[in-house]
């Protein structure tokens, strides 16, 4: 995705890694559970031509450390306060990507000054009812295998926190959408592992919302629909 090694930011107990390449209005890219920055590979090239992009690897993800906190959305949305404050970024565009979604609606909640307008790609609020069982049920088996296994392996024990973070509840209901004021999209495969019904709901709590449901997509559009999900973006940050 880049061609040189990421940066650090110091966040107390953890060093986060993020990328930072372009010039321009800041766009800020957050990915999902268990991936790291180089999920936006395709999307890098693209946004570059318009925007100064700063993709972040989560606590507990990528390169990033995870410190002795374990992990939430609300500590990772201090963390990435930590990071804009620490390179200047006192405004930027949000793009998230499921968990990275997720975490863009708490970092949104929590300084909504700093976000210029919000794309939501496969986000949730409700993190049983909002996502299908084929896909959510096995997410709650493993975390249970792993919460065991988490007591003797480290390893293990990563891998609960991080699993941990599609099981338990972030924080945020649906009524509290009603706060994100800032111009919102939020995109969604027809396909996708999150319910329709809860797409719909979202958007209809979101005062200045509009949704963009790729026809035969899945969840991960951005990978496997790029030149469509870039063009998408693009326009809408550029309010065309």
């Amino acid at each position: 995705m880049f061609d040189f090694q990421p940066s650090f930011v110091d966040c107390g107990d953890a060093k986060i890694a993020y990328y930072d390449a372009g010039r321009g209005v800041p766009l800020v890219l957050l990915h999902g559970n268990g991936e790291d920055s180089s999920y936006w590979k395709a999307q890098v090239p693209e946004f570059t031509r318009f925007f100064r992009v700063v993709a972040v690897d989560s606590r507990g993800h990528g390169a990033s450390e995870s410190g002795g906190q374990g992990l939430s959305f609300d500590l990772m949305a201090r963390d990435l306060k930590t990071v804009l404050d620490s390179l200047g970024i006192r405004k930027a565009h949000i793009l998230g990507f499921s968990d990275g979604g997720n975490l863009a609606i708490k970092f949104a909640m929590l300084f909504p000054a700093y976000v210029d307008r919000l794309i939501l790609n496969g986000a949730n609020v409700e993190m049983f009812a909002g996502m299908k069982p084929y896909f959510q049920l096995p997410v709650y088996a493993a975390y249970g295998a792993l919460r065991v296994m988490g007591k003797v392996s480290p390893r293990a024990a990563r891998k609960r926190d991080v699993f941990g973070l599609m099981v338990h509840p972030y924080g945020v209901r649906m009524d509290d959408l009603a706060r994100l004021t800032m111009p919102t999209l939020i995109i969604v495969g027809e396909h996708d592992i999150v319910r329709a019904s809860q797409t719909r709901e979202m958007a209809a709590r979101i005062p200045c919302c509009r949704v963009e449901t790729f026809r035969d997509g899945d969840h991960f559009v951005a990978a496997k629909q790029p030149s469509r999900f870039n063009r998408t973006v693009v326009e809408f940050l550029l309010g065309r």
